[in-house]
Formats: C-alpha cells, structure tokens, sequence
C-alpha cells in the first residue's frame, strides 16, 4: 500500500500540475474515442500500450477478456458496452488478448478450477473459443479465437450492432505480446500495428 500512496503523491505533486488543463477539460467533458475492452491481467494496461490520454479510453477489464453475448437482465459489462456506444458515441471497439493470459491457459491445459467455481464459471463464457481452437493448438492459438469469439459476442450487443449497421462503431481484434510490446490486429489479417 505504501506504494501505492507515494504513486498518488508524485501524480499530485508531479503529473496533475503538469496536465491542469486536461484534467480541467475532463472535469466537465467525457468523450472517449475508443471501448477498449482487455484483460484484468495486471501486466495489460490499456493506456499504456495504446499511448492513450486520460479520457481517451472507455475501459473494460474481465478476466479472459471476456464479453458475454447480449442477455436480458442487469450485466455490467453490458451496460458498460451499452453505455459506451450508446451515450458516449466510441468510434472504435478494441477487444484485446494477450500473451500468457492466465484464464486462456487454465483453459487450454484443463487446470483444475474446483478451487474457484466464480472464475470457473466466468470462464464457460469461452466455450466456444475452446471448441474452435484445434486440439493442440495452445494457448496463443486459444488467445486468437477467443478474441474473435468476443467480436462476435459484441455483436450481439443491440447498442453495438445498431451502431456497425450505421457504420458509426468498427470493431478491431487484437493481441498484444507481454515479451515484445508487439500488438497483432487480428482484424487485418495478423498484421502488426506498428514497425
């Protein structure tokens, strides 16, 4: 914790009084261009790899980087979707993956999860990424298709589905190495977003 109260010391010493007129702006002004939707993985951070702003992302973070298909009732991933497209206007919507995801490998090496039912049930959510990965494939192939899996899942999401239809929303898959920095787009064909 004590980290953690130094950190809030430098950014108030240092980085606030740096970017006063941003975080003046922000104040009165929430217009994310992009739903970044990632991994809760400590080691992915959005900002970071994107070289966003504050107030540049609307940010998502589940384990698996998962995004249940549209259902009635309370969801709040859903209504965090919903809310982005919908009354935030994002343009982009980026599902991201990762190398060494933790609950693509527990799923891919069929760990045991009778420890901790709530991530084992979490996890059912990528199903069908597991049946679409060959046997064999591992987990970096696991990544690719539960990135997919969850452009489709978003799809079924009314808010984005309206919004692809009106071609005012575009969805982008991607992968980012943890070693490297590189990130894939999936989206493109696997090409990486930069030299």
């Amino acid at each position: 914790m004590q980290d953690l109260t130094e950190g809030v010391a430098r950014f108030q010493r240092d980085v606030f009084p740096a970017k006063a007129e941003l975080f003046a702006h922000l104040a009165a002004h929430h217009s994310p261009h992009t739903l970044f939707i990632g991994c809760s993985d400590a080691r992915v951070v959005p900002e970071l790899i994107t070289g966003a702003e504050a107030g540049e992302l609307f940010v998502i973070r589940t384990a698996g980087n998962l995004v249940p298909a549209h259902a009635p009732g309370a969801d709040g991933v859903a209504a965090s979707i919903e809310y982005a497209v919908a009354a935030l206007g994002v343009k982009d919507i980026v599902v991201c993956g990762h190398s060494a995801c933790g609950a693509m490998t527990a799923l891919a090496e069929g760990h045991d999860l009778s420890g901790a039912p709530a991530v084992a049930s979490w996890l059912r959510l990528a199903d069908a990424s597991v049946a679409r990965t060959a046997a064999g494939g591992g987990v970096s192939a696991l990544v690719r298709q539960n990135v997919l899996a969850q452009l489709a899942n978003l799809a079924t999401h009314p808010s984005v589905a309206k919004a692809l239809a009106e071609e005012k929303a575009a969805l982008h898959g991607w992968v980012y190495d943890i070693a490297t920095g590189r990130v894939e787009d999936l989206t493109t064909g696997g090409a990486a977003l930069a030299a």
